[in-house]
């Protein structure tokens, strides 16, 4: 028995580690998760961080001795600004183009000093401006907040920072909706679109080739470059519907996700322009998803063997997806947009942050659509060989 056993299993064992491409479908996807996980990490640190070695431009209004020699201390290096700059200066902050704007109250350390907690007077007030799109801004408001709060903590609470209802957050509702949809709607939809295409594809082509039924089809008078293109066609129209309802629900439901912290948060800011862009990116895009995975199926002889060469494409498509994460915007460079899939994602971050060129669709239409069609050629030759077609 115990010989019995140890046959089988290296029967088994034989037959696994003999066949390359089982052998690539077990250990690639822990491969690809490591790299994807990774890139999350990275892509989350690019969010949430700036370079350690990055220094945030703060000007100060009436700027005291005691906050410019803590600030130096901590190396911070703050310009002092003009009370009559101050509109100017919001506006720089509004437009990323200065980090932090800090603002004390005349005489701030003889008012300090001056002060009793006990006289129930209003204290000192410090007002720090800043941007919640701008991670450097942010960063910036974090750690000069912090300094603030250690110093008050060592003078029992004589002075408050951003107190009351002022407000101190100068980007716009419209721009805060924008950096949240262009950090996650990038890999939402690609994922989306993927999910699509890998439902219905390989049934399509693979599913045929296991039942049998593909080679019926091929001796009909149809020329087989149709029978690609409409496959491919048939398949975008069912992901396109996938992928908008799924993107639809997920719009819809950010505000819930996200909270009262969202309140504002919807998706009226983009107007019609946006949705025809964001429309034409996604076609694009389903097409070319939908031809890729049809490769494959075409190259598989069953679907759960499509399914297992199509976990790469799906594992690319995820971090191509969280590249969208990473801050400062659509690129402004046209090359990039002649990469396929990733000029996609950068097209839909470049829409939803506003950021978009206005080149960068046209170009991605005209990428995408080149490699889709170069892809319906292959699929046609791969139609026309019976050793894929029929091979067992």
């Amino acid at each position: 028995m115990k010989s019995g056993i140890l046959t089988i299993m290296k029967k088994e064992l034989a037959r696994f580690f003999g066949d390359k491409r089982t052998v690539a479908g077990v250990l690639l996807p822990g491969v690809m998760i490591y790299v994807l996980y990774s890139f999350m990490g990275t892509a989350m640190g690019s969010v949430f961080g700036v370079e350690e070695d990055y220094v945030p431009s703060i000007q100060a209004v009436r700027l005291p001795q005691s906050i410019a020699a803590l600030a130096d201390s901590a190396g911070m290096a703050l310009t002092e600004g003009e009370e009559a700059g101050l509109p100017a200066a919001m506006d720089q902050v509004a437009g990323q183009e200065l980090d932090l704007l800090v603002v004390f109250p005349e005489d701030f350390d003889q008012a300090v000093a001056d002060y009793s907690v006990a006289s129930g007077e209003p204290a000192p007030h410090v007002e720090v401006y800043y941007s919640s799109v701008s991670t450097a801004s942010q960063s910036a408001y974090m750690a000069f907040t912090g300094l603030l709060d250690s110093y008050e903590s060592l003078l029992a609470n004589k002075f408050d920072v951003n107190a009351g209802e002022g407000v101190y957050d100068l980007a716009t509702a419209e721009e805060s909706t924008g950096a949240l949809f262009a950090m996650l709607m990038p890999m939402l939809l690609m994922m989306f679109l993927y999910s699509g295409c890998s439902a219905v594809a390989p049934e399509s082509i693979a599913g045929e080739k296991e039942r049998g039924t593909i080679a019926t089809m091929l001796v009909t008078p149809i020329r087989r470059s149709d029978i690609a293109v409409g496959k491919i066609l048939a398949l975008a129209v069912i992901t396109v519907l996938s992928g908008a309802s799924s993107a639809l629900g997920t719009i819809l439901s950010l505000p819930n996700l996200m909270g009262g912290a969202a309140g504002e948060m919807n998706a009226n800011i983009y107007g019609v322009r946006d949705y025809l862009l964001l429309a034409a990116v996604i076609l694009s895009t389903v097409l070319l998803l939908v031809t890729l995975v049809a490769l494959l199926s075409a190259f598989a002889k069953t679907v759960k063997e499509a399914q297992t060469y199509a976990v790469p494409l799906m594992i690319l498509v995820m971090v191509l997806g969280i590249t969208g994460m990473f801050g400062g915007g659509a690129s402004q460079n046209l090359a990039v947009y002649a990469i396929p899939l990733y000029n996609s994602v950068q097209c839909i971050v470049g829409i939803f942050s506003f950021s978009l060129l206005g080149q960068a669709v046209a170009l991605t239409a005209a990428i995408n659509g080149a490699a889709t069609l170069l892809g319906v050629f292959v699929l046609t030759r791969m139609f026309n060989s019976e050793g894929i077609i029929f091979g067992k």
